[in-house]
This record gives C-alpha cells, sequence and structure tokens, in this order.
C-alpha cells in the first residue's frame, strides 16, 4: 500500500525539529548526517541531516532534512504543512500533540469544538512548520 508522508525541509534545524515531534508523539527517530555520506561535505555542516525519519507508535511517518550550503533551501510556505487528524478514538492522542507543539508556537487557532461539529485547531511551530488538527465527532 502506498502512502503520504510529510516530508520537512529546513536550512539546519531538522535534528532539533525531529527530536522535538518525537518528544510530542512518540516513536523511533532515524537520522543519517551528510557527514556519515562519503560526498564531500564540508567539515562545518557534516552534522546536518541529509535524511531523518520519525516512525510513532500509530503508524504516522515524518520526515525531515536540512539544505545547509549544498542546495537552496526553500523554506515552508504559508498553509498547513502537516495534518494530524483522527476520529473520536483519536481525540486524546490530537489535543496532547496539539498541547505539546503550543510551546514557542506562533498563529495559534485553540483546539476546541468548531462550527461543523469536529474539534480543530491550528499553529505555526516553533521550528515555523504550519499544523493543523482535527477530529472528528463520534
Amino acid at each position: 500500500m502506498a502512502t503520504l508522508n510529510p516530508y520537512l525541509s529546513f536550512k539546519d534545524q531538522a535534528r532539533a525539529a525531529l527530536e522535538h515531534y518525537q518528544a510530542v508523539l512518540g516513536g523511533e527517530l532515524d537520522i543519517t548526517a551528510y557527514g556519515d555520506m562519503p560526498m564531500g561535505t564540508p567539515e562545518d555542516e557534516a552534522h546536518l541531516v541529509m535524511h531523518g525519519q520519525l516512525e510513532t507508535p500509530d503508524g504516522l511517518t515524518l520526515m525531515a532534512a536540512d539544505t545547509g550550503s549544498m542546495t537552496e533551501h526553500v523554506p515552508a510556505t504559508s498553509g498547513v504543512t502537516v495534518a494530524l487528524t483522527g476520529g473520536v478514538d483519536d481525540f486524546d492522542r490530537v489535543r496532547a500533540a496539539y498541547e505539546r507543539l503550543l510551546e514557542g508556537a506562533t498563529d495559534v487557532m485553540p483546539f476546541e469544538k468548531a462550527p461543523w461539529g469536529d474539534h480543530y485547531g491550528q499553529l505555526t511551530d516553533r521550528f515555523g512548520i504550519s499544523w493543523m488538527f482535527d477530529v472528528g465527532p463520534a
């Protein structure tokens, strides 16, 4: 089965972001740095993330990488970058993720019951990534 996974691009904060998301969502984090590969990376950028992947206990996959000076960095655009959604059984998990991402967040829309019946909220986390949270009713 094919899956769609967010792949986030950072200039030089992928490791910190992925470690933060692991603290928020749980799971196993695998990081490969540019310096781990035999490709002539500048020494001061060897620690940057070439590929990072977070696999959460409930099946979510979140990936990220740094661009450093090797390629042009394209920052996240306005709008939703990551959507964390679910049904009524997922309410506590989605609400907990929202609350843990609030520290340092901007453009916060509270996670609360929306006019259409879902619990909905949005924020831009401390790394500049925009998140949407939605849990449908029973």
